[in-house]
């Protein structure tokens, strides 16, 4: 029940900003509160959380108990430009990757019962 996004050419400084929104919520709830979020990581972590519910539905788990345990967004590649600057230097500019990983687990139904007052 995980699914993993490598490379994704953004900053995971605002890739992050996305994925704690949606963090410890159930799928159907993050997948509508991520297409209605104005933010460019959104579209691909709202794939990437059906990807996970795919792989736990090819399991046979049930996709409607599904909560999102943990969203992990670390660095990936930097590349490296240069932007020409006065008197002959060079600046470099850092473009970052993310590395996004989603982890899902089954909601936990209590069965018991509540025992009334006397």
């Amino acid at each position: 029940m995980k699914a993993t996004l490598t490379n994704y050419r953004q900053s995971p400084r605002k890739v992050r900003l996305v994925s704690d929104a949606v963090k410890g919520k159930s799928v159907a709830q993050a997948q509508v509160e991520l297409s209605y979020m104005p933010k460019r990581a959104a579209d691909p972590i709202k794939k990437l959380i059906n990807s996970a519910a795919a792989n736990a539905a090819k399991d046979g788990i049930n996709v409607e108990n599904l909560v999102i345990k943990n969203i992990e967004v670390n660095q990936g590649l930097v590349m490296k430009r240069f932007m020409p600057r006065a008197m002959g230097v060079a600046k470099p500019i850092r473009k970052k990757m993310s590395h996004v990983t989603v982890a899902l687990s089954e909601k936990k139904v209590d069965t018991k019962t509540k025992k009334s007052k006397k």
